[in-house]
């Protein structure tokens, strides 16, 4: 049996801030993650991130990554298991996990999930040719390991990821043929869609694919055109020779771990899925288990960032620790992450959010635990 203070689950974005934070204020963190590194999905994130200072504008996710994964390994306070994927939690507190074919038991007073996302797929005729790829596949392969998917790509979905994997293809010398979406309006930053736009690249908004076709793998897809009413307008058929189709059609809050703990759940459509409930300092309906990132709703890398610092330093505080700068960072992170849900593009997660923040513990003493409501 391992004890320690805090086991954050999760070794990307959001669990490196909260382990570090956690540490800072001098609580024992072990992380487990299920790949052998650490970094999560910002390994694979070459392009600059926007906002301030606090929130690494400018800096690329890859040295992010390097940056926090290396501060990390250096922090004396933090144990770190990876290729350790975790496999259940238990009702007295014991989180259970697989490394190296071992069978290890964790029992710490704090944990923090951390677990990410999944990426959603598409049903449509022959989407199981080999050839139809999920975006962060693609990401892997290009960014991670030099390797193209292939010549030509057929893009489903125009929200940021969908753009931004686009460029980064084009970037690899891969053709896009095209990017359809199925919403009436381009859903990624305008400054990423307007790059692949002045490369040449279409996009084209109502449309859906229809299906891929290939003997024996990808040799092109067929799109079609949307009515108002999400209904295939016929005659609108298009084809694209293609060898590769991308699927960028969002991601699921990963909410395993904390359903096994009998958390509160809601399904918030503003945040892609069933997350738990919290209060603002991110901890769930079950006390001593805080959730940061997309475990809890689908953001962008910077807002799990600062949800996996707050929620580090909350857990850290209910253990005892604290720091003369405690109120000012907790503030500051406060303030980072109102500001990164400001404006029109905040909106959908202002409103998901609302739904699920309660401000007080006394809320969920009202609400049946694993509720579905």
């Amino acid at each position: 049996m391992i004890a320690c203070e805090i086991c954050v689950i999760g070794g990307g974005p959001a669990g490196l801030m909260a382990a570090l934070h956690a540490a800072s204020l001098g609580a024992s963190v072990v992380i487990i993650d299920r790949n052998d590194y650490l970094g999560g999905q910002l390994i694979k994130q070459t392009h600059r991130f926007f906002g301030s200072k606090e929130q690494r504008a400018s800096e690329r996710g890859v040295n992010i990554s390097r940056e926090l994964s290396f501060a990390v390994e250096e922090e004396e306070n933090i144990k770190v298991l990876t290729a350790a994927t975790a496999l259940g939690y238990y009702k007295d507190g014991v989180v259970t996990v697989e490394k190296d074919e071992r069978f290890l038991k964790i029992k710490p007073q704090k944990i923090i999930v951390a677990t990410g996302g999944a990426e959603k797929t598409l049903p449509f005729p022959n989407n199981d040719l080999p050839g139809v790829y999920g975006a962060g596949a693609v990401q892997t392969l290009v960014n991670v390991y030099g390797v193209k998917p292939g010549q030509r790509v057929l893009m489903v979905g125009a929200g940021n990821i969908g753009v931004i994997v686009s460029y980064q293809l084009l970037q690899a010398g891969v053709e896009v043929a095209g990017i359809v979406e199925a919403a009436p309006r381009i859903g990624a930053y305008w400054v990423h869609a307007a790059k692949v736009v002045r490369a040449g690249v279409p996009i084209y908004t109502r449309h859906t694919i229809k299906g891929a076709w290939g003997e024996k793998e990808v040799e092109g897809a067929t799109t079609v055109e949307l009515d108002d009413q999400w209904r295939p307008i016929p005659g609108t058929e298009k084809d694209f020779d293609v060898d590769v189709i991308c699927l960028s059609v969002g991601l699921s809050p990963l909410t395993e771990i904390l359903w096994q703990a009998g958390c509160a759940m809601k399904y918030v459509p503003e945040l892609s899925g069933y997350v738990p409930l919290r209060n603002v300092d991110m901890e769930t309906s079950v006390p001593g288990i805080y959730i940061a990132g997309d475990a809890g709703g689908i953001e962008e890398a910077s807002a799990a960032m600062m949800e996996g610092a707050l929620a580090g330093l909350s857990a850290a505080r209910a253990l005892g620790y604290s720091a003369s700068d405690f109120n000012s960072r907790r503030a500051n992170i406060l303030r980072e992450l109102e500001n990164l849900r400001s404006g029109p593009v905040g909106e959908k997660i202002r409103k998901g959010l609302k739904k699920v923040t309660l401000i007080e513990r006394q809320e969920f003493r009202v609400l049946p635990l694993s509720s579905n409501f």
